[in-house]
């Protein structure tokens, strides 16, 4: 026997007798014991597969493996070469803590594909040889008969063949917020995921109801497991920082060696010893390398992500931090990321007059505002007028779900839809409870798909039916609407149609309600009774409504520049409903797409589809991520927000996933670079501001540095080709380097935000780690640094002809003129420039940049003062007046200072 292929067709548009032919299988029996065994052999368990991964030790190693660390671990065992051990391992440390760290982030990523084993792993009830059995999940195979009820989880993918008000939660995999009422009709072969209602799909949640499907796709051959794939398939991006700093290390490394290797050779031409010329390239080459770079960028990096953590934002890979300055879109989910995710009650229609709700979620806080004229009236502080009672008292009766108080949250216990109707009812002081106890159930008719609606008979004053359901259903059933006065007229249908239509408009979702009064001896209710004599009462229109927050979110990240794309799995008319209420689109009505439509583009069409488009809807998860990789290939620098296991790949892709602290599953969690612990838009804005704060500040440091090692290797080069005494050691040079300007540089991590940062235009993604205005300011700083150590040496040398005092008495200098400069480009030092000029304006506090400045003053007393160090470092102890000769150079410093920071603002 042939056995049947996986996953080589589409479903959802085939008759389900084809289906069960291909499958060779029996829907009233299921499978044979044999046929399990020759699929089970044939396809494996029913569990996601991967590839293995690196193991750890290669992981580690790889994380040598950038041109940076290249430079240092060469500069290390050029050290150890020379018998300089002590400076050797003080080298190699640094890249050590840098890899280590590296490491640990790696690994925290590398749980994400194994969670989504997690994510499908349960039992399942199935028909085999006419029995029902409970199996593990795994032991599934396609072909199988498998029953659904409520609160199982879906164990495979499933061609539905009956359902009985079936209702599924595949907001993990197609991000729609409402449970999904399921059918098994054919469906047209281009029908997106999110509409395919006779397919129940692995890892979905059935919220009510029952059904039956065969399993279609099992493993990696289910669109969870489809997922799974295209997260592998994915290469793990560099953030814009990362991606400079290789340029820029490459870039120095071949700078390093040729002029490394310029100088031994013109040394050794002139005249030098081969021993003194190599000493002299190592000198230069040492003195080139930025070794306290790597440790300044991670301490920045560490303290960015402490800032955000205090503003519910949790980095779990340190390059994120700066790549949040960096970007250009932010592409967000709507459900729970912009919106409450809580649907609620916003508006009412009944005895035709217009209300309002307010407050949000499911708390039972609110007031009801009547609307005259398309504006707010007033409050309704005397009472609600009793066809507005009788429609919140239908939606609450009418209803088979709960709300708890949990914490300070309220959460509903069923259905969201019918959750809002009890909060608009509490709203208006109605209790559950209470209800329960005037108006008991005698009987019910449940939500049915093939009737769109749900009864409930009651006792009380009387013996009465209350409905509710779509629009549709209820008013061919009606025959009069009530008034205010408790009087009723026959129902106009096109007014309320209107206002549907009016609701809909608005992105709400929109229930009829209605009741019938029966006689006392009514018990039991049936479709018949519902049939026709219904009382209209009123509509209530509901919908996820956006965080108010978020809203001032979005348009903070306009003002800096940033667009802001809702990808969604929801109707793309409460999508663009959403967007207009958030200001998503500029123009409040931006080009808005379909996933239907996106499936028919080329590359280019969907390349500009994502630049010019604000809002799309009904979107699959392989096109999130081909959204994702469109913008980028624009130029753009992608936040991609998501929380369910359909955004895994889009967040893995994207330059930064932010996934959902609270809500969002672990799948997205551990694909993601950034998780939001209040799972808001408005973190998001606060992020960004963060990692603007943290760019400015690494570039406040590499401006800080670079300068010294572009003075110290002219210097050297210099004194080479004028066959002169060097007037650095390489020794001196790395205490410069690493202790000197890691005391003095890791203060401005601790900066504070800039004024007006959040309102500059994002940088572009393509602007080099050194851009033209940097790089000025380095050179004239470097030629001042070396004017400065080659003269000092020079003047000392010949005034006192002692070559150590000389070289001690060029660093200290040097040491001198750097606090002037570290203040100029301090927030501290800017704030206090423009007060002495007369601007109105607070002189910042910096607290930790005086303690490091203390600290640099302090190491550089011992440096010269203490004997074990003019030991080890080749120092001379100091006098007053030599000490005072060295900080003449702040003077000369201050001008240069200021025109630094006219050159590179």
């Amino acid at each position: 026997m042939d056995l049947p292929t996986l996953n080589s067709y589409l479903h959802h548009h085939r008759p389900e007798e084809d289906i069960l032919a291909e499958l060779q299988t029996d829907q009233g029996l299921g499978l044979t014991a044999e046929a399990v065994a020759q699929r089970y052999e044939q396809y494996g368990r029913n569990e996601l597969k991967f590839k293995p991964g690196k193991p750890a030790w290669l992981r580690f190693l790889l994380q040598f493996h950038q041109p940076l660390l290249y430079i240092l671990l060469i500069a290390g065992t050029v050290k150890a070469f020379l018998g300089s051990w002590t400076n050797a391992w003080v080298i190699w440390g640094v890249t050590l803590v840098n890899a280590i760290i590296g490491y640990i982030q790696e690994a925290k990523a590398e749980g994400a594909i194994a969670s989504l084993a997690k994510a499908v792993t349960t039992e399942a009830t199935v028909l085999r040889e006419g029995q029902t059995l409970r199996i593990p999940s795994q032991e599934l195979v396609i072909g199988d008969i498998v029953s659904l009820a409520s609160g199982d989880k879906v164990p495979a993918d499933l061609r539905l063949l009956k359902v009985r008000n079936l209702q599924v939660d595949e907001s993990a995999l197609t991000g729609e917020a409402v449970p999904v009422e399921k059918a098994v009709q054919v469906l047209p072969e281009e029908t997106p995921l999110a509409e395919r209602l006779n397919m129940a799909y692995a890892g979905s949640f059935v919220t009510f109801g029952q059904g039956t499907g065969v399993v279609v796709a099992t493993a990696n051959a289910t669109e969870m497991g489809q997922i799974s794939q295209s997260m592998e398939k994915q290469v793990s991006l560099m953030t814009p920082l990362t991606r400079k700093f290789a340029k820029f290390s490459h870039t120095l490394l071949y700078v390093i060696v040729t002029l490394a290797a310029f100088t031994f050779v013109v040394g050794w031409g002139r005249g030098g010893t081969p021993l003194d010329m190599f000493e002299a390239a190592v000198a230069l080459a040492v003195s080139a390398i930025p070794e306290g770079l790597p440790a300044v960028v991670t301490v920045t990096l560490a303290i960015g992500v402490n800032r955000m953590a205090k503003r519910n934002a949790i980095i779990r890979k340190l390059p994120a931090v700066e790549a949040l300055g960096s970007a250009t879109v932010v592409c967000s989910d709507k459900t729970g990321t912009l919106t409450e995710n809580q649907m609620t009650v916003q508006a009412v229609y009944a005895g035709g007059k217009h209300y309002e709700v307010s407050g949000g979620g499911y708390s039972p806080k609110g007031e009801f505002w009547q609307v005259m004229g398309g504006e707010v009236d007033n409050v309704l502080l005397d009472g609600l007028p009793p066809v507005l009672e009788e429609c919140l008292l239908s939606g609450i009766l009418c209803n088979d779900s709960q709300l708890e108080h949990r914490g300070e949250d309220w959460v509903v216990v069923g259905d969201p839809t019918e959750g809002a109707l009890l909060a608009s009812a509490a709203k208006a002081g109605f209790s559950q409870a209470g209800l329960a106890s005037q108006k008991p159930r005698l009987d019910s008719i449940p939500f049915e798909s093939d009737y769109q609606y749900m009864a409930t008979l009651h006792d009380g004053e009387g013996r009465t039916i209350y409905v509710k359901g779509s629009v549709e259903s209820l008013l061919q059933r009606c025959n009069s609407l009530l008034l205010d006065d408790g009087q009723t007229v026959p129902v106009n249908l096109s007014e309320v149609e209107k206002n549907v239509e009016d609701m809909a408009k608005q992105g709400l979702r929109v229930l009829a309600f209605a009741k019938k009064t029966v006689e006392p001896h009514h018990h039991a209710i049936d479709h018949g009774d519902i049939e026709t004599g219904l009382i209209f009462l009123g509509l209530q229109g509901m919908i996820d409504p956006p965080r108010p927050e978020a809203i001032a979110a979005v348009h903070a990240c306009h003002s800096a520049g940033i667009e802001v794309k809702m990808i969604t799995g929801d109707h793309i008319s409460t999508a663009q409903a959403i967007a207009k209420r958030m200001g998503i689109a500029a123009d409040g009505d931006g080009l808005a797409f379909e996933g239907r439509q996106l499936t028919t583009m080329g590359p280019e069409e969907l390349a500009q589809a994502a630049t010019e488009s604000c809002v799309f809807a009904r979107v699959a998860p392989a096109q999130k991520l081909q959204l994702v990789e469109a913008l980028q290939e624009k130029g753009h620098i992608v936040a991609m927000t998501g929380d369910g296991v359909n955004d895994a790949p889009a967040l893995k892709r994207a330059d930064i996933g932010i996934a959902m602290g609270k809500g969002g599953t672990e799948v997205a969690r551990e694909s993601s670079d950034m998780l939001l612990t209040d799972d808001n838009f408005a973190s998001i804005e606060a992020a960004v501001e963060e990692g603007r704060t943290v760019y400015q500040n690494l570039r406040k440091a590499i401006a800080f540095l670079l300068p010294v090692n572009g003075g110290e290797s002219m210097t050297i080069l210099i004194s080479v080709l004028l066959a002169r005494a060097l007037p650095i050691l390489s020794l001196q040079v790395l205490w410069l380097n690493m202790i000197n300007s890691i005391t003095m540089t890791v203060p401005l991590a601790f900066e504070a935000k800039s004024p007006g940062i959040m309102q500059k235009p994002p940088r572009n993604p393509n602007e080099p780690l050194i851009t033209r205005k940097l790089l000025h300011r380095i050179l004239l700083v470097s030629l001042f640094n070396w004017i400065l150590i080659f003269g000092m040496f020079e003047w000392v040398k010949r005034t006192t002809g002692d070559v150590d005092l000389a070289r001690t008495m060029a660093i200290q200098a040097l040491v001198s003129a750097r606090v002037i400069y570290l203040l100029s480009i301090s927030q501290l030092g800017r704030s206090f420039l423009g007060y002495v000029m007369g601007k109105r304006q607070t002189i910042t506090k910096a607290p930790i940049l005086l303690v490091g400045i203390a600290v640099a003053i302090a190491l550089q007393i011992g440096f010269s003062q203490l004997p074990f160090m003019n030991v080890l470092f080749k120092t001379a102890p100091m006098d007053w007046q030599q000490w005072a000769i060295c900080l003449l150079p702040m003077i000369p410093m201050v001008p240069v200072a200021i025109l630094a920071n006219r050159l590179d603002p």
